[in-house]
């Protein structure tokens, strides 16, 4: 549900700009702008909501109705010919799309406490990888079919999803009222609300960072390379979610650790890849991905880990949701930024900014976590796993 929901979700995000210029006749690149951090703000008020509504009401209850409603104006956006109505329609749309979001900590309230590392690292490649295929499926639709089929595609989507809900509700053969009650004291709301805002505060600049060097990174690639193919530089784009399913398998294999000098190592990891990725060297920048995928990757996941550890199944939901909200920020942040950065520094400087953000994350966990910091220290010479 998770993988179709993202490959939707990612259909048009490389290609606003030839949507809005094919169907709406509008090339000013700050329309485009506009949208992304509308579509942003959506998701950032729209998921806390859901999270709410989840401790009344069954997650599975909630999409299908969140799916179905996603998925009529998804089928209104493909045939609007007016533009504030499209704006209007499919901010709502993401609005109750955003629902989807529900299903990562209800699949984890549904598995026990030692399974959590592998899952979250499963849906983290499965976000990686699904939002290759909607970028590809969506530059297919482009090509060959026309830009707006892709809300067609969308609402086939929703659909799936509402179908697939009421499919699990009303199979015997599955138990959508289980939860696996973690064992062990359960933290104190003050404790859970120090780790989110902490969790939060760091992520946000996390993610502000990650995504500050996505949106012309193919731009940059053809700069510094002989080769002006699109498929290239989407390939060498798209090598941190392959870099990805390595670290699920090598975490699967070796085990994992959420260990502060686990963190630390990765976020160090993550420095090395964007200084590599800055050098303007093809054979580095390659190398920089590489790095820099295993990096994200392995810190994503723990910090999604050392959140969950800190809460409780009852409040899995709305405890995400909030650190969800600081990640979306820094991403909001990003967004305004990013163009203002490239258009007044150059394509390589988004790398440099980054990792500074990286490093700001790093100094920002040592301080917030100094005692698992030092105890990490101490044990360094024992410390296992990737």
């Amino acid at each position: 549900m998770t993988w179709i929901a993202v490959v939707s979700d990612y259909l048009l995000h490389p290609f606003y700009p030839q949507f809005f210029e094919a169907r709406f006749g509008i090339t000013d690149p700050r329309h485009v702008g506009y949208y992304f951090a509308a579509i942003c703000f959506m998701i950032m008020i729209s998921f806390p909501c859901w999270a709410q509504v989840s401790k009344k009401v069954a997650e599975l209850h909630i999409l299908v109705f969140t799916q179905m409603i996603a998925g009529l104006l998804a089928l209104y956006c493909y045939q609007t010919d007016a533009y504030v109505n499209f704006w209007t329609a499919s901010l709502i749309m993401i609005l109750f799309k955003g629902s989807y979001l529900l299903v990562y900590p209800y699949i984890l309230k549904i598995i026990s406490e030692k399974e959590h590392g592998h899952t979250i690292g499963l849906l983290s490649v499965v976000v990686h990888l699904g939002s290759i295929l909607g970028a590809i499926i969506g530059g297919l639709t482009v090509d060959f079919i026309s830009v707006e089929y892709a809300f067609l595609i969308m609402a086939i989507g929703d659909f799936v999803l509402m179908g697939t809900s009421i499919y699990l509700l009303s199979n015997q053969q599955f138990d959508t009222n289980r939860i696996i009650v973690a064992s062990g004291a359960e933290a104190s709301s003050l404790t859970t609300k120090n780790y989110i805002i902490k969790i939060g505060l760091i992520t946000l600049v996390l993610f502000f960072s990650d995504f500050l060097i996505r949106p012309f990174f193919s731009r940059y690639w053809e700069s510094i390379s002989i080769s002006n193919s699109k498929f290239i530089s989407g390939a060498i784009y798209a090598i941190p979610g392959f870099v990805a399913l390595l670290a699920l398998w090598a975490n699967k294999r070796w085990g994992m650790s959420i260990k502060a000098n686990a963190i630390i190592l990765a976020l160090l990891l993550g420095i090395a890849g964007l200084l590599l990725q800055g050098s303007s060297v093809p054979v580095l920048v390659i190398i920089g991905r590489i790095i820099y995928g295993w990096a994200i990757f392995q810190a994503d996941v723990r910090f999604d880990m050392l959140l969950f550890q800190h809460s409780t199944p009852e409040t899995y939901s709305t405890d995400y949701s909030k650190v969800h909200f600081f990640q979306n920020l820094g991403v909001l942040i990003a967004s305004f930024s990013v163009g203002h950065v490239v258009d007044n520094h150059g394509l390589q400087i988004p790398f440099y900014v980054a990792l500074s953000g990286v490093i700001v994350s790093l100094g920002t966990y040592c301080i917030f976590f100094s005692n698992d910091v030092k105890t990490g220290i101490k044990q360094l010479p024992k410390t296992r796993g990737v």
